[in-house]
């Protein structure tokens, strides 16, 4: 119940960016949900097994239900392949290299962040 609920929290977030962001030239809305999800992916997965008490739904709603409806990993494939097949290698080829340069490095500030942070 916990990842269904989750699930549609995070598809409801994502199907809100597509419609809030353009994609002319570039998948503006795929890639803000794969950096904004990785980024609350790391944050929830630091905090919650880090700094909080075990919990039996807050890791599955977080992490596998919001934050695996939010980001796709296949989207991002599938329009890296259209922009490619469409004659625009170079700009398939830096979409890729961004959205994973960006996850990456939300990634890590995130974490480093979270571990920072003050306990209280």
């Amino acid at each position: 119940m916990a990842v269904f609920a989750g699930g549609c929290a995070g598809a409801l977030a994502r199907a809100g960016l597509a419609r809030a962001l353009p994609t002319h030239g570039w998948p503006w809305s795929t890639f803000a949900a794969n950096v904004v999800g990785t980024s609350a992916l790391a944050l929830f997965a630091t905090r919650l097994q880090e700094r909080l008490p075990p919990s039996t739904y807050r890791r599955p709603f977080l992490g596998t239900g919001v934050c695996g409806a939010l980001t796709t990993f296949s989207t991002l494939q599938i329009e890296v392949i259209r922009m490619a097949r469409a004659g625009n290698d170079a700009r398939a080829a830096a979409y890729y290299a961004a959205s994973l340069a960006a996850g990456l490095a939300s990634m890590f500030i995130v974490t480093r962040l979270v571990r920072r942070a003050r306990l209280r």
